[in-house]
C-alpha cells in the first residue's frame, strides 16, 4: 500500500468514502447525505490522511464496491483490510460477515453460532454497529432474530440497509411499520 489517504466516490446509493494506509483499507464510509459531510467525517476519522488519487489496489476496491452497488455480483473478499486497533472479537465477527455472499443474509445469532459463542447475538450486533468497513464487511447482510431488518447505523437507517439488500437481490420482507 501507500501513504495514508482517502477519497470519495459516487455510487448508486450516494457518495461513499474510503481511507487507506500501508496495511490496506482503514475505513469505508457510506453516504452521509452531502459529499462535503462524508469528506468531513473522513477527515475527522483519519486526521493524518490526505485526500488523494487512490493507488491501484484502492481504485480496484472502489470499482468493485461501485459495481456491487449497481447490482453486479462482487464478493469484495480480495480487498485487504487494516484491522489495527480493531478488537479481536470484532475482527472475528467481521471475518465471518465477509463470507456472506451478495443476495444472502445471516442473523446475528447465526454469526454467534459460527463463532462458537451461542447466546452472543447482542455482542455480534454491537460489533457490527462499530464496523469501520461497511459494504466491504457487509453488516447490511446481517439480520435480527426472525430475519427482521434490525438496526442499521448508516444514514437512512433500516431503509438504507433494505435498499442495499434489494440491489444485491436478497429476498427481504417489507416493513410493516
Amino acid at each position: 500500500m501507500t501513504a495514508l489517504g482517502y477519497a470519495l466516490f459516487d455510487t448508486a446509493i450516494g457518495h461513499c468514502g474510503i481511507a487507506w494506509g500501508e496495511h490496506g483499507v482503514t475505513g469505508v464510509r457510506l453516504p452521509d447525505g452531502a459529499p462535503a459531510t462524508t469528506r468531513a467525517h473522513l477527515r475527522a476519522d483519519f486526521p493524518d490522511a490526505t485526500e488523494s488519487t487512490p493507488p491501484e489496489e484502492i481504485q480496484a476496491a472502489i470499482d468493485d464496491i461501485t459495481a456491487l452497488l449497481r447490482g453486479e455480483r462482487r464478493d469484495l473478499l480480495s480487498i485487504v483490510l487494516d484491522y489495527q486497533g480493531v478488537p479481536e472479537f470484532n475482527r472475528r465477527v467481521y471475518e465471518i460477515a465477509r463470507t456472506i455472499l451478495p443476495g444472502r443474509t445471516l442473523t446475528y445469532g447465526d454469526i454467534a453460532h459460527r463463532l462458537g459463542m451461542p447466546g452472543s447475538a447482542q455482542a455480534v450486533g454491537q460489533a457490527l454497529g462499530h464496523n469501520p468497513f461497511p459494504i466491504v464487511v457487509p453488516c447490511h447482510r446481517v439480520l435480527a432474530a426472525g430475519r427482521r431488518m434490525g438496526g442499521f447505523s448508516a444514514r437512512g437507517g433500516v431503509e438504507t440497509k433494505r435498499r442495499m439488500l434489494i440491489i444485491e437481490g436478497a429476498d427481504v420482507q417489507p416493513t410493516l411499520f
